[in-house]
């Protein structure tokens, strides 16, 4: 899909306004493709959030199924729908990686993830920019995390997003990137619920160590709250 039309659906004024485009195109031997493009019109990697809100959409389409399969850029996905719940199946991630003191990961998109205090005062944007703009970073850019523990299964987590540029409600890869950093157990499964902007969010994962999380679902609700038709020029 072109660059400008993308961005002109994204656009907050003069389109539609919204941080990404998700398209669900037919793929032989899966119920369907995810195809996920930044609000800057570009194609991105994986998005979470977008991954949940795609399968239910497609079950609203009519692919009434309570377990689904299908392939995004990061590779193939499972997920389960249970009335407005939406789980969905992240890939295994090997490694978190030290940097200056924080974390970085990979969880289908790439993940900064760094601890704060008193989070809903804390300045995520110019923050924001200032990592995922740095030289390391700058280039193919990076989605930083800034993340506050409230207990040990229970995190506040705001996240800065390439390709939107901005702080963004919640963000699915963000926020498995960041219960994975803030690991309870030393080994075994895990259940960490985070709270973004957006709603709450639940992240079950099993740790082997400290290179290996497997087993990794993104829980949460997915609701339609608009359904339109735009006109666009050739």
């Amino acid at each position: 899909m072109p660059v400008d039309k993308i961005k002109f659906l994204c656009d907050r004024r003069f389109g539609v306004g919204a941080d990404g485009l998700m398209l669900l195109n037919p793929k032989s031997g899966y119920d369907f493709e995810m195809k996920y493009y930044n609000a800057d019109g570009r194609e991105s990697t994986m998005c979470g959030n977008g991954g949940r809100c795609l399968v239910k959409f497609a079950y609203d389409l009519g692919i009434h199924k309570n377990s689904f399969r299908f392939i995004a850029v990061d590779g193939e996905h499972e997920a389960e729908i249970d009335g407005n719940m939406v789980n969905l199946k992240m890939q295994d991630v090997d490694g978190i990686e030290e940097y200056d003191g924080d974390s970085i990961l990979n969880t289908g998109s790439p993940h900064y993830v760094k601890m704060v205090s008193d989070i809903m005062d804390y300045d995520v944007l110019d923050k924001g920019m200032e990592i995922r703009h740095s030289k390391d970073f700058a280039k193919e850019g990076i989605n930083v995390n800034f993340v506050e523990e409230k207990a040990p299964d229970e995190i506040i987590v705001r996240t800065y997003e390439r390709g939107v540029e901005d702080e963004t409600l919640s963000c699915g890869t963000g926020v498995t990137a960041s219960a994975l950093v803030c690991y309870h157990n030393e080994a075994g499964y895990n259940e960490v619920t985070v709270t973004t902007k957006g709603g709450k969010l639940t992240v079950k994962y099993d740790r082997i160590d400290d290179n290996k999380f497997r087993n990794i679902w993104l829980c949460g609700p997915a609701e339609k709250v608009f359904e339109g038709e735009i006109e666009m020029k050739p």
